[in-house]
């Protein structure tokens, strides 16, 4: 029932080339950093990434991405990273572009074991309609595009099908953790690590607090530890390494 690792770089070396990887995190929160860096050393290429969006600047995904490891993202936001922007454009990445909630949807599904849901998300768009472009040719031309989707009537209003995702592996950050494997998150860490953590066949967890069975109340617990097969704990440095993406602050003696 042990499932802590001694090292991040154990804990991915069997992830191989090609593999398909859901990963944790929303913008800058609770992106499974050390295990992403771990990857990038492992020299592994060809990833199919599940993520809500792939790193900004140099943290997270952005990682892998400016190496040119990644060759698929299925996500829901490009906007803040400019080489993930040029790389797609460019013809160099294919993205499945999807509304934010089917994503998270499509996560927590395939870890329930459900294959596929109807949802409202999409209808009347090229969303269900297909013709999103995947994949550009470099030259601006469009070389894969989505297909069409099957739409449904219920009770009146149409709803488009979609499929869940299963993936080969999951990286995903907890705020702690325990031996077994269940896991609590911060705040917004919470949106999308415990779905990407049950998409994943094989989910490897790094975690800022290691404690002993026992020590969490199950009532706190965000996601059980059947869901995760592996658990890396960061050192303190590792821990309280985050960085803010876009810092405001107020004026000294400025009113709100």
């Amino acid at each position: 029932m042990d499932k802590v690792v001694a090292s991040a770089a154990l804990a991915v070396a069997d992830v191989p080339d090609g593999a398909s990887v859901a990963v944790g995190g929303f913008g800058l929160s609770g992106v499974p950093n050390v295990l992403i860096d771990a990857l990038y050393a492992s020299g592994v290429s060809g990833l199919g990434v599940v993520s809500n969006n792939c790193g900004a600047m140099d943290s997270g995904l952005a990682v892998l991405l400016s190496a040119g490891r990644i060759t698929r993202v299925t996500g829901s936001y490009i906007g803040g990273n400019k080489e993930f922007a040029r790389q797609y454009l460019g013809g160099e990445l294919e993205l499945e572009l999807i509304p934010q909630g089917t994503l998270a949807e499509r996560l927590r599904a395939g870890g329930a074991g459900i294959p596929a849901f109807y949802t409202p998300a999409g209808v009347g768009t090229q969303v269900a309609d297909g013709g999103l472009p995947w994949r550009y040719d470099g030259d601006g031309g469009v070389a894969v595009a989505s297909p069409a989707k099957e739409v449904r009537d219920f009770g009146g209003t149409e709803y488009v099908l979609e499929h869940s995702i299963r993936t080969d592996f999951a990286l995903v950050r907890a705020a702690r953790g325990d031996r077994h494997g269940n896991l609590v998150f911060n705040k917004s860490a919470r949106n999308f690590n415990p779905l990407a953590a049950m998409a994943g066949r094989i989910t490897v967890a790094e975690v800022e607090e290691l404690v002993e069975p026992g020590e969490i109340d199950p009532d706190h617990v965000h996601l059980p530890g059947i869901f995760v097969q592996r658990v890396v704990a960061l050192t303190p440095e590792q821990a309280v390494d985050k960085k803010v993406e876009k810092r405001t602050i107020t004026e000294r003696g400025a009113q709100g």
